[in-house]
């Protein structure tokens, strides 16, 4: 069993970012980790391009993008892609890899965007709304920035693994309940506090409804197939490339 907690995922700065998810101070350690990571390579990236499908043309909001490893997929598939971040160190790494020209702009979800109505084709949050406790406002805006018939693609840690993990580790915790979960994370020789937001699944659909959203997709995805042979300690007691990691939407702006 992959013990997804304690993996990174991308990214967005919470409500206190003095306190927690400091992605400047890690920068350099998850940006590496990102590149070559099970869940982050092999499973979430995959998976997320397969969801977006054919992108030619298609303008693209990279919510959360880090160091830029889906904006730079996105557009090598021919995409007009835009990536936001919290982190200004995280952009600086993905102004590397992008080149100066790329768009790509400080922001915090937690905030009102900066970009006017009906600006993209497509929203990509990849595995970044479990940081925030208020999922309303983020939801609100992203919607806002659709075009009609706009999609919203979403990644979020797996509500069932999350608990389940925390239940392994000793803790009682009530699936039910939104409630806050923080961890340490070293990476790069630095180390962060981290701060993440559980809730169950009828919390999420809930807040995507409530912001106005179609739901056309619900997905759990197994990782590449080529996973097994890198990753042979964690497949060696299953069959197949699946498990419990990430849950997936595709969510139409009707």
């Amino acid at each position: 069993m992959v013990r997804m907690p304690t993996m990174p995922e991308d990214h967005v700065e919470t409500a206190h970012p003095s306190l927690f998810n400091d992605y400047d101070r890690l920068a350099e350690g998850y940006a590496a980790e990102n590149e070559a990571s099970l869940l982050n390579a092999y499973y979430e990236r995959p998976a997320m391009l397969e969801l977006a499908g054919d992108v030619t043309g298609r303008r693209i909001l990279d919510a959360g993008c880090g160091s830029g490893p889906l904006f730079s997929a996105l557009r090598d598939r021919g995409a007009i892609v835009t990536g936001i971040d919290a982190s200004a160190g995280m952009l600086e790494l993905a102004r590397r890899r992008l080149g100066t020209d790329a768009d790509l702009r400080v922001a915090d979800l937690a905030s009102p965007l900066l970009f006017p109505d009906g600006a993209f084709d497509d929203v990509i949050a990849s595995l970044v709304l479990h940081y925030l406790e208020d999922w309303g406002p983020t939801l609100a805006e992203l919607r806002r920035v659709l075009r009609p018939g706009g999609r919203l693609l979403v990644s979020v840690e797996h509500p069932f693994a999350i608990t389940l993990m925390r239940r392994l580790a000793g803790d009682k915790t009530n699936y039910f309940e939104t409630r806050n979960r923080t961890e340490e994370w070293t990476m790069g020789g630095q180390t962060a506090q981290m701060s993440f937001w559980d809730r169950p699944l009828h919390a999420m659909t809930d807040a995507f409804t409530a912001a106005g959203f179609r739901i056309s997709v619900i997905s759990e995805p197994p990782a590449v197939p080529e996973a097994r042979d890198l990753f042979p300690e964690v497949f060696r007691e299953r069959t197949g490339t699946s498990f419990l990691g990430f849950l997936f939407f595709v969510l139409d702006a009707d």
